[in-house]
């Protein structure tokens, strides 16, 4: 066992030795001792390199090591991350690690029952993942006390403390005890982000930063090609036309253009599902246990499926659509080569996603190799300057903008004849109540 983890209990030696553990990560070297000693720990490191179990194993052992009685709906250990998914896979992880320990585990998210999470609460636990809509609700019914956390995690801090979420993190900070452990784990963090959390960490933290200069994997062999809007479709067919890739992630922008391009898929021979915010918790898990199982060889995905998911043998990532924000391209891409495997990122770019590309390489500091073989190359695109190499305002985008065909992108609005009763806006063109963004989850 490496010396690293010969600093924790035995009995999580033994989990983690079963679970494959045989050489600490980068983070884990230089976060799990000061963590042991209570200290507070903002790290940094690329997205893949083990920082969940950088925080959660050595918080285990000084929860073990303290021998606190469970106390009902009061935990000692609170770990906030910002989407059901991630959520859950550091419960999944957590429940490993604390096989041989006499400490409960216990993971909340919004999209399912409240009540048996109320249950389960009352009967004590040591340890809560949550994300901060559904904590915040079961503060409110009084089903949850914070007075008793020792130790904080925001993980993912940078999308935990961006505008979306900052107000509910106050909320929830408001609740805990002045004298705690925070700690901040991220794959990015900027200046500014740098500066906000500082505002929750009361004394001078550690500060851990893995390979701060190269963002993306080193392990990732990334590649552009660049197309027409009407052919990008076809590319994207041509590429999972590779016998290698039989374990994908397609990242488009839009929440309907995720489940368009399953439905196309599937009906091309590509067995997908979409994973987003407007589906129900159930067919999210079902997304992705198929995916995990390899039922399913595609996985549509918005940007909540960016952030921690950790699927064993992810052989590509596709960007259909380039995101709005580079740091979000770090971490898609960060869905492959995981856990020192290696992987692919193939970018379908557009002429209007000429500037979004040039901003990604500015930021990761290299220039992404292209391939002006590919049959369906667009010179246009490759070459795209001005205003034809940025997307148009998004004012400008409606939803009944025409098609080249002509006709209307979406069905126009039925028209009431007079008398009858027009639907709240929210029921006509939804059918159901207005969801929370993608990634602020309650």
């Amino acid at each position: 066992m490496n010396p690293v983890f010969t600093l924790l209990n035995p009995k999580l030696q033994r989990a983690i030795h079963e679970m494959g553990y045989t050489e600490p990560t980068p983070i884990q070297k230089q976060a799990i001792a000061p963590i042991l000693e209570g200290k507070d720990v903002f790290g940094c490191a690329q997205t893949g390199t083990g920082k969940t179990a950088a925080f959660c194993l050595p918080l285990l052992h000084r929860q073990e090591a303290a021998r606190r009685p469970l106390r009902p709906s009061r935990p000692y250990i609170l770990i906030l991350a910002p989407t059901r998914e991630l959520a859950a896979q550091i419960g999944d992880n957590l429940e490993g690690y604390a096989k041989y320990l006499h400490q409960p585990c216990m993971t909340v998210f919004g999209g399912v029952n409240i009540r048996p999470q109320i249950e389960r609460l009352q009967k004590g636990v040591s340890v809560l993942v949550a994300t901060p809509g559904r904590l915040l609700d079961l503060c409110a019914q009084q089903a949850l006390f914070l007075d008793q956390v020792q130790a904080v995690v925001l993980d993912e801090a940078d999308r935990m403390l961006d505008m979306g979420f900052l107000p509910d993190i106050r909320k929830v900070l408001q609740k805990l005890p002045k004298r705690r452990q925070s700690l901040f784990f991220s794959a990015t963090l900027t200046p500014e982000i740098t500066d906000l959390a500082g505002q929750f960490i009361r004394t001078t933290p550690v500060e851990i930063r893995i390979d701060p200069g190269m963002p993306a994997a080193e392990r990732i062999a990334q590649r552009v090609l660049f197309v027409d809007k009407e052919n990008k479709y076809a590319l994207l067919k041509w590429v999972l036309d590779d016998p290698k890739c039989f374990r994908v992630i397609v990242f488009p922008r839009m929440k309907h253009n995720a489940d368009r391009l399953s439905k196309l898929l599937t009906r091309d021979g590509f067995p997908s599902a979409s994973l987003h915010g407007d589906k129900s918790q159930n067919a999210r898990l079902r997304a992705l246990e198929g995916f995990k199982s390899g039922k399913i060889q595609v996985l549509v995905a918005t940007d909540i499926a960016a952030r921690g998911i950790d699927v064993e043998e992810v052989t590509h990532v596709i960007n259909y659509d380039l995101p709005d924000e580079p740091e979000t391209y770090v971490h898609r891409i960060g869905r492959t080569a995981r856990a020192g495997a290696e992987g692919q990122s193939v970018s379908l770019v557009c002429a209007h996603d000429r500037e979004a590309l040039r901003q990604i390489e500015r930021f990761i500091g290299r220039s992404i190799p292209q391939d002006v073989q590919q049959p369906l190359h667009s010179e246009a695109a490759r070459t795209a300057m001005g205003a034809a190499a940025r997307r148009p305002p998004k004012q400008n985008q409606t939803r009944n903008a025409p098609s080249k065909s002509g006709k209307p992108a979406f069905p126009e609005k039925k028209k009431h004849s007079k008398g009858e009763k027009k639907k709240p806006f929210w029921k006509s063109v939804h059918g159901a109540k207005p969801r929370m963004p993608d990634d602020k989850t309650r």
